[in-house]
């Protein structure tokens, strides 16, 4: 069974909440559903974005860099039309 990464968009004000499930339906319910404290008063909430993950460890880990500065700013390029840049570890950034 996969866990998914996923990232819900404010309908009311684009605020963005990243997070990570195993039955994403069911999650997307409960947080239009004002069951998640962190989302209630921002609803409607729409999926903007998911990742298929293998192992719970995956996805907390892709959560944490979609938490991170260049996660946020990846999401601002994607919304700007741009594709995101995925930096490898080591590699040299030229900007």
């Amino acid at each position: 069974m996969y866990y998914y990464m996923y990232i819900l968009q404010s309908k009311k004000d684009l605020w963005t909440y990243v997070g990570y499930t195993r039955n994403l339906r069911q999650r997307l319910q409960e947080h239009n559903n004002g069951k998640v404290i962190a989302t209630r008063d921002r609803r409607p909430l729409g999926l903007i974005y998911s990742e298929n993950c293998s192992t719970k460890k995956e996805a907390q880990k892709r959560e944490k860099y979609w938490k991170s500065g260049a996660g946020r700013r990846n999401l601002r390029r994607m919304f700007d039309g741009f594709p995101p840049r995925f930096w490898k570890r080591g590699e040299a950034r030229s900007n």
